[in-house]
């Protein structure tokens, strides 16, 4: 029986599945993926089917083990597809944008290729390959059009992100991206407050604005005000309940910037910044254009204006030439910083970036000593500052799916403006995702907090009738069509893997 044949007899139509690595670019992008197959007619694969005819793999290209991830999982599934004739496998992202030719050489059993720039060919591409049954590479140089622009199938219902750049014009040099995502492309302002209105009516309550480098916003139009003009502009939409962004970059985080936040209510008190390091010397190396002293400053100016925002981070751990002293100057930032959380990696090669042919490349071993100092005080701080939350009382926003325990501890899981993690008590009255609640925190744990008292009030919201409606719609598709549950929740910061990159 053939692929098409299969897809027939569970729904009427080739099913896919999008398989995303790597950073909130590349999981944006897969919302475009998965937008683009379901206007060409495809239809999500039922979850933990495991038995799409497509299997698209969005890969990253910034971690070390990202060619052994992706080949490990691409050998798992060659005789899956030789048993399975109509199966096809897509591999796009940076990692496809870097390597190429090599992934086909590797894996002939890919049947197409394509890179950052190119993600809208991906339907014409499958069935290009499927009508002259071969491999087919395409890998554009250049943007061929905003990404915002293509189809899109979201996965949250009251929660979106929002593009507002592309690109990079850092060179960091343990950076492999601006390579493979090219120079900083902005996008108008009136396009991306046009696109924030459209998904506000459609249920949306909160916006996260994303970019590689988001504060940079302006430079492609000529205007260093642009992004705290947009954040502004944010403030006037009416039914937008929360703005957040990521991920800034330290150069460009001015002061106007900083007064729009403190300034427009529904913008979170909650910032992600990347630190990488906090020596100088080894900020030099890398070539980020600030120091530790520049650093502290905005995080002092930061908690001056907006006393409870959370601050999070980045840190790179072994970078080549870092001495004991360089890591004592990062802990240092740490203590005086203070994040209520902090994304750290162990430097990996790179091919292709300056660092990888650096001299004074730290032993594993070393590396791994001092990462596990940098979590261990991190850790502590964390769970610090989440105790800062006890007795306070936050307004959430609920979320489904991120809560692994809710259900046998009968709790529900919501987001704090700040973006803090708080499990409460159900309340006697429906809840929904997208829903907001009020809750005093009771306890404290490092990476959650908990409101074990009844909930003090609750607001049905637009965004929850939106869950709803799209719930509602979602079971009552026929079995073989359904598009799966949506997860949803608002975006925040991503697993350790995965935050801007670890390159912003």
């Amino acid at each position: 029986m053939s692929s098409i044949d299969r897809s027939q007899s569970v729904g009427g139509t080739r099913t896919y599945e999008v398989r995303t690595y790597g950073c909130q670019m590349n999981v944006h992008d897969s919302e475009r993926l998965s937008g683009l197959l379901e206007d060409a007619g495809y239809v999500r694969a039922p979850e933990g089917a495991d038995e799409a005819d497509v299997v698209v793999f969005n890969t990253c290209a910034v971690r070390e083990n990202a060619d052994n991830k992706l080949y490990g999982n691409l050998g798992h599934l060659a005789p899956k597809k030789a048993s399975r004739p109509g199966m096809q496998i897509a591999v796009g992202g940076c990692l496809a944008q870097k390597d190429r030719d090599t992934i086909v050489k590797r894996a002939p059993w890919v049947d197409v290729v394509f890179g950052t720039h190119n993600i809208g060919k991906l339907p014409v591409l499958l069935e290009r390959a499927r009508v002259q049954e071969e491999a087919q590479v395409e890998i554009a140089e250049s943007l061929e059009a905003f990404p915002s622009t293509l189809p899109t199938r979201r996965e949250s219902a009251y929660a979106a992100w929002v593009s507002i750049s592309v690109g990079c014009n850092n060179t960091c040099t343990f950076c492999i991206v601006p390579a493979l995502r090219g120079k900083e492309k902005d996008r108008r302002p009136g396009d991306i407050l046009a696109e924030i209105e459209a998904l506000v009516a459609e249920g949306v309550s909160e916006i996260t604005l994303l970019g590689q480098n988001v504060n940079a916003y302006g430079s492609d139009i000529g205007d260093r005000e642009a992004f705290s003009k947009l954040l502004r502009a944010c403030g006037t939409i009416d039914g937008l309940e929360r703005v957040r962004f990521t991920s800034p970059h330290p150069r460009d985080f001015t002061d106007d910037v900083i007064a729009a936040m403190a300034e427009t209510p529904n913008v979170m008190p909650q910032l992600h910044m990347p630190l990488q390091s906090g020596s100088d010397p080894v900020l030099k190396a890398m070539r980020r254009s600030y120091r530790q002293d520049r650093f502290l400053g905005i995080i002092e100016k930061v908690r001056a204006a907006i006393p409870h925002a959370a601050i999070s981070t980045d840190i790179i751990v072994g970078f080549p030439g870092e001495t004991e002293e360089d890591f004592e100057q990062t802990l240092h930032v740490v203590r005086e910083a203070r994040f209520a959380q902090a994304f750290t990696f162990q430097y990996s090669k790179r091919p292709g970036t300056p660092a990888a042919d650096m001299d004074g490349q730290i032993p594993k071993k070393v590396v791994q000593e001092r990462y596990e100092r940098l979590v261990a005080l991190q850790e502590e701080i964390s769970w610090e500052e989440n105790k800062k939350q006890v007795g306070r009382t936050l307004e959430l926003m609920v979320a489904e799916g991120e809560g692994r325990k809710d259900d046998t501890t009968h709790r529900l899981s919501g987001r704090a403006p700040d973006s803090r993690l708080v499990h409460f008590t159900k309340p006697d009255q429906e809840v929904r995702p997208g829903d907001v609640v009020t809750v005093e925190i009771t306890y404290a744990a490092p990476h959650h907090l908990l409101a074990e008292g009844p909930v003090l009030d609750v607001r049905r919201t637009r965004a929850g009738d939106a869950w709803e409606k799209r719930n509602a719609a979602e079971k009552a598709k026929p079995v073989g069509v359904m598009l799966g549950l949506p997860k949803i929740g608002a975006p925040e910061p991503m697993p350790a893997v995965a935050s801007g990159c670890g390159c912003d």
